[in-house]
């Protein structure tokens, strides 16, 4: 099918490309003979794990990362089949396919996080994890959240879904879904830097990785992974005010759902770590266990 032509859009700042490679250089770890592309900050301190959402990457982290750096020890990975990270061998994974990775992980590099923040397909992967490992994070912050398609009764929405993505993908290409993101990721407030921000990272994503994560968000369900977290662990949920993609009435109905307390991130869009960078960490520093 043919795609649209490109339209030539201004790239990030040369300075943050440049703090990407100085401050938050790219790693790769062996998991089980597996690739998982990571990238690390800061110095001492707690350790903070970032999990990124489906149209993004480690490096989307940098401008939240970067003011985390000070307080915490700060690892970002790219997904499987994200980047330079393996994919998951199910042409239709699980969240928990994808925990089981993360978990790997962590125990290659050694580090037992004091927070885990998963931000929407993130989430669902951070919900897994809470779900299904033996060694737990102190505590686990929830952004933005995609919830997924897979329970019982949404079968329709889920086929929805799926096609709407899939033709997009097809009919528009990387590039295409790129020039589009900022629209709907976004807050209205938005400068030109975040938007530059976003359409680099999207243009970076990997078509098969992109596919298999729509199977996951289409394919699986977070209250069956919610329900099933220790009760030791507390657990937060937070979204942008003005976030169009899962909204805020749809992300406090799901922490009234089990309990857990829910926040607001004032001007921000779906992707709040980006265009609202100083106000997410300040919620991220807030949820660790020190802060308490």
């Amino acid at each position: 099918m043919e795609q649209n032509k490109p339209q030539a859009l201004p790239e990030p700042d040369r300075g943050l490309l440049d703090a990407l490679d100085s401050g938050f250089a790219q790693r790769v770890a062996q998991v089980g003979g597996e690739r998982v592309a990571y990238r690390s900050g800061g110095g001492s301190g707690p350790v903070v794990v970032l999990l990124h959402g489906i149209s993004s990457g480690a490096a989307s982290w940098l401008p939240c990362a970067s003011l985390l750096a000070a307080h915490a020890r700060v690892i970002a990975w790219d997904a499987p089949g994200y980047g330079d990270s393996s994919p998951l061998a199910p042409a239709r994974p699980l969240a928990a396919d994808y925990a089981r990775r993360l978990e790997g992980l962590l125990a290659a590099l050694g580090v037992q996080p004091a927070l885990v923040v998963g931000h929407s397909l993130g989430a669902l992967m951070a919900a897994a994890y809470a779900a299904t490992a033996r060694e737990l994070p102190a505590r686990m912050l929830l952004l933005s959240v995609a919830q997924g398609y897979g329970a019982r009764g949404k079968e329709a929405q889920a086929s929805a879904v799926a096609s709407q993505r899939l033709e997009a993908l097809a009919s528009l290409g990387v590039d295409g879904l790129a020039q589009r993101g900022p629209g709907r990721l976004l807050g209205e407030a938005a400068d030109a830097g975040a938007q530059a921000w976003v359409r680099w990272n999207m243009r970076r994503l990997n078509p098969d990785g992109y596919r298999q994560a729509v199977a996951m968000l289409c394919g699986d369900d977070i209250d069956a992974y919610l329900a099933r977290r220790p009760a030791r662990l507390p657990v937060q949920i937070a979204c942008g005010g003005g976030d169009i993609v899962t909204t805020p009435p749809a992300c406090a109905a799901l922490a009234e759902r089990f309990g857990l307390p829910f926040s607001l991130i004032p001007d921000a869009g779906h992707a709040c770590y980006i265009d609202q960078a100083a106000a997410t960490a300040r919620l991220i520093r807030s949820a660790l266990p020190a802060a308490q």
